[in-house]
């Protein structure tokens, strides 16, 4: 109950602080009634404009107050120049505006000079590049009744519209996008855990009998190590059987002997007076002792064997405690990259003639509710099960990810476990929406239809399945239809509120 009061504060501050700029500039922006005045919408890759202008009549000057708002982030456009151009068959009137009236907010005036059917077109230089917005099938009048009646039968209306301006939606989480006609194939939603990858663990063993002794009180799990770094010894000094600086000794003792006894025969040889298989067999030996004596020497050290992380990263678990006694390719502690990762589901038999036409999957994390695409996380199917047993009647299905690729803030724990949704190949297409869009209330789904970037509609909705990312509408919707993708909560206070006449009409 605090948290929904917490919104419905924060969402009436944030439409008085917009109610009070847009009457102020009622007037100033264009001095003829509702009726009279035409909303343009245009939309390119990078930008949305949405603009109110006057019809434009031939000998008049239109007024046009634009608002250009980035599509990556649904935020006003800072800063930047901007060239409004009417253009209508050879004639090209133009506007520049080195900067806006209000952040986001440009105010052109344009004075047609020829009649017909045109296009506005709005280039936009700013510090990250060069844009161009269109907006098709401009009218320009020959008189002012005609357009006036023109403006009147486009305007846009509805019985239950709310108004949210684009300077409230520029101060909160909010975006729009079309409901999309596409593939959308069977879904099998699962849970999955995360595990490491072959190569990405490492489980650094005992290579002899012995004690292991830790080189740091800070070897813990969690504790990150650097490649070649020492992580514990085995001490073999103290033991009666395969006490390591006897073996030591006795490999310094070999190695000298056989030292001395091939230098020795590779003087005789000179003379003839060994023959060439003793000379061999003496270098044999003095190989043999040399490779084990460098051996035991260069891993030893005082009866004690020096132990090295392979590879950097993080110490997993310690199988065993500072102390303890050890036999030779025991396990003593896990060492993971935590960077190529294992989401491994197991699926129930009735799913297997659906796996061999996977396409893609989409991830859920458990800790922040956020939901990725395979493609996101680098991410590629690497096996299915062909089969079962007695024991384990479930098919497991593999993906591998590479943690923190596009969403280091929140990298997967291996270990953890996620909602998976796959997803199939289909030749079936479905209107989609992102889940955002749908809002629930008594067990009926809607959604808010874009009328104008400022004018929303309720739609009731029956939805269908979801990958995660989007849901499958069936009915109450059309393709194309642009939908409240975020903030739809905050568009459904404003309706609750009634603090703005759906129509009243835009007031800035």
């Amino acid at each position: 109950m605090k948290i929904f009061q917490i919104i419905t504060i924060f969402f009436v501050a944030v439409m008085a602080g917009g109610c009070g700029y847009n009457h102020e500039h009622a007037e100033e922006v264009s001095g003829h009634a509702h009726d009279e005045t035409l909303q343009l919408t245009a939309y390119s890759d990078d930008f949305e404009v949405f603009a109110e202008t006057d019809p434009f009549v031939v000998g008049n000057t239109g007024k046009i107050l634009a608002h250009f708002t980035r599509l990556e982030n649904f935020k006003p456009l800072t800063e930047g120049s901007i060239t409004a151009r009417l253009i209508v068959g050879a004639t090209d009137i133009r506007q520049t505006l080195e900067q806006s009236e209000r952040t986001g907010i440009y105010h052109f005036s344009i004075q047609p000079t020829v009649a017909g059917t045109g296009r506005l077109v709005f280039d936009i230089k700013s510090s990250d590049g060069e844009y161009k917005i269109v907006v098709p099938d401009i009218m320009v009048f020959t008189s002012e009744h005609a357009a006036h009646e023109a403006a009147a039968e486009a305007a846009i209306e509805s019985a239950n519209g709310v108004v949210f301006t684009k300077e409230q939606s520029w101060k909160v989480d909010f975006a729009t996008d079309e409901a999309r006609l596409e593939p959308f194939g069977q879904i099998i939603r699962t849970v999955a855990q995360v595990q490491p990858s072959q190569g990405d663990q490492r489980i650094i063993s005992a290579h002899t009998n012995g004690v292991v002794l830790f080189s740091s009180e800070h070897i813990v799990d969690g504790k990150a190590v650097g490649a070649g770094q020492a992580l514990f010894s085995i001490d073999a000094s103290g033991l009666a059987d395969n006490n390591l600086s006897v073996r030591l000794a006795e490999a310094e003792s070999e190695f000298n002997r056989a030292k001395t006894e091939y230098e020795r025969k590779k003087e005789l040889a000179k003379d003839n007076i060994v023959s060439q298989s003793e000379l061999l067999q003496a270098q044999t030996d003095f190989t043999n002792a040399e490779a084990n004596y460098t051996n035991l020497h260069r891993n030893f050290a005082a009866g004690r064997q020096s132990v090295s992380s392979p590879i950097g990263g993080f110490v997993t678990r310690l199988l065993v405690q500072n102390g303890q006694y050890v036999e030779a390719g025991q396990p003593v502690l896990v060492v993971s990259q935590n960077r190529d990762l294992f989401i491994k589901a197991e699926l129930q038999p009735k799913f297997f003639d659906m796996l061999a036409h996977i396409k893609s999957a989409n991830i859920r994390t458990l800790n922040n509710n956020r939901t990725y695409t395979l493609e996101e996380m680098g991410g590629r199917l690497v096996s299915f099960g062909k089969s079962t047993d007695i024991n384990n009647p479930l098919i497991p299905v593999v993906f591998q990810v590479n943690n923190g690729r596009a969403y280091s803030d929140t990298p997967l724990l291996p270990g953890s476990f996620v909602e998976l949704f796959i997803k199939t190949q289909t030749n079936m297409q479905a209107i989609t929406v992102p889940n955002g869009a749908i809002i629930e209330e008594m067990g009926n789904y809607f959604v808010f239809v874009q009328l104008t970037p400022e004018l929303f509609e309720k739609q009731a909705v029956r939805k269908g399945v979801t990958d995660g990312v989007r849901t499958e509408i069936t009915e109450g919707i059309s393709a194309g239809d642009r939908v409240v993708s975020k903030g739809s909560i905050l568009v459904k206070l404003a309706q609750a509120s009634g603090a703005l006449d759906a129509h009243a009409g835009h007031v800035h």
